[in-house]
C-alpha cells in the first residue's frame, strides 16, 4: 500500500508549526529540509520523510487540537516570535505549541484566539472570507453623525492607499461606539479614526465570528467549548485557506 502524500506546507501546518503561508516563506528562505536536502516549493512528503523546520525535526502525527480564547491586556505583543519582548506565547506559557490567529496591536485589548491548527488560522484570517470581528472603541471627542456615517461607508487610508470595506458602526455613548469589521488591515480602526480627525483612547475586541469575550477576565484564557467549535466549523465551511 502506497504511503499518503501531503503538500509540504500543509504537512507543516497540520503539525502545528506555522500557517501554510508561513511555511511557504520558510521553504523559500531555505529553512526547511526534507531528508537532509533543501525543500522545494510545492513538493509533497510522506509520514516516513524526515522534515526539519528551522533546525527542528517535525512530526505531523495526530495531536490533540487546541483552540483557546485569551483576553489580551495592553502591552502584550501578538507574535509567536520568541525574540520579541512581551510576546504572547511566552506570556501565556501554554503547555503545548500554539500561535495566535491574527493579532491585536500592542495597545489594544480583548479577544484573541490561539491554536495549533494551521488550516484554522488561514480560514479565519483570509480577508476574502469576510468573517466578522467586533470591537468597542472610545475616542477623544464627541461622535458626530458625519463621523459615524463615514466610518460605516469606508474610509480612504492614504498610507495604505486603500479604502476600507463598508462596516457596521453603532453609537454607544457620546464618545464610544461599536464597530464590526470583515477585514483586518494593520491598525485599521486607529487609522480610520485618525483619518477622520479622531484619536482612539481605548480599543477592545469583544467577538471573533461566534466566539465572544464575555466575562473572561483580562490576562486569562479559556478553552473553546465543543458547541462553539462546532458552530465555528459550520461558519467556516467553504472558506478558503
Amino acid at each position: 500500500m502506497e504511503e499518503e502524500l501531503f503538500r509540504l506546507n500543509k504537512y507543516l501546518s497540520d503539525a502545528g508549526v506555522c500557517s501554510r503561508r508561513a511555511a511557504d516563506a520558510a521553504i523559500e528562505a531555505g529553512q526547511v529540509l526534507v531528508n537532509g536536502q533543501p525543500a522545494l516549493m510545492g513538493m509533497k512528503v510522506s509520514s516516513s520523510d524526515i522534515v526539519v523546520y528551522k533546525g527542528k525535526e517535525i512530526s505531523n502525527k495526530s495531536k490533540k487540537p487546541v483552540l483557546i480564547a485569551y483576553n489580551k491586556p495592553a502591552g502584550i505583543v501578538c507574535t509567536a516570535e520568541k525574540r520579541e519582548k512581551n510576546n504572547i506565547i511566552d506570556h501565556i506559557a501554554y503547555p503545548t505549541r500554539i500561535y495566535p490567529i491574527g493579532r491585536l496591536d500592542k495597545d489594544s485589548t480583548g479577544l484573541i484566539l490561539l491554536t495549533n491548527q494551521g488550516d484554522l488560522v488561514n480560514k479565519i484570517m483570509r480577508a476574502v472570507n469576510s468573517h466578522e470581528k467586533e470591537y468597542l472603541v472610545t475616542v477623544d471627542k464627541d461622535l458626530t453623525a458625519d463621523f459615524l456615517k463615514a466610518m460605516g461607508a469606508g474610509v480612504y487610508l492614504e498610507e495604505l492607499d486603500t479604502t476600507t470595506r463598508k462596516c457596521q458602526v453603532t453609537k454607544l455613548t457620546h464618545n464610544r461606539f461599536k464597530i464590526i469589521l470583515t477585514q483586518g488591515l494593520n491598525r485599521q480602526i486607529r487609522r480610520m479614526c485618525q483619518a477622520l480627525g479622531y484619536r482612539v483612547l481605548s480599543l477592545k475586541r469583544v467577538r471573533i465570528m461566534n466566539i465572544l469575550l464575555g466575562d473572561l477576565k483580562e490576562d486569562s484564557y479559556r478553552d473553546i467549548t465543543d458547541k462553539e467549535f462546532a458552530t465555528l466549523n459550520k461558519m467556516l465551511e467553504g472558506s478558503k485557506n
